[in-house]
């Protein structure tokens, strides 16, 4: 899939994993359809746990890779209507 410049970036890489999925729930909700959010992280509970916070029919995944040379892990979702 084409990745799409992002409207949101969270950056979680060293973060708690709770602090950050209520973080990004909080600013998903804000979002306006068809807007893109990418999220940086390095935890890998968190990366599981980025889908199960948010309802399946709310997002379209526009891209997920590990960048390995540097660790960590980017997302892109998009917001459905």
């Amino acid at each position: 899939m084409k990745k799409n410049k992002a409207d949101y970036i969270l950056d979680f890489r060293g973060s708690l994993s709770s602090i950050s999925l209520l973080k990004m729930s909080r600013i998903f909700k804000q979002m306006k359809s068809r807007q893109v959010m990418e999220i940086l992280g390095s935890d890998p509970d968190l990366q599981k746990d980025l889908f199960k916070v948010l309802p399946e029919s709310s997002y379209d995944l526009v891209f997920m890779n590990i960048v390995d040379e540097e660790d960590y892990y980017r997302v892109q979702i998009r917001k459905r209507q």
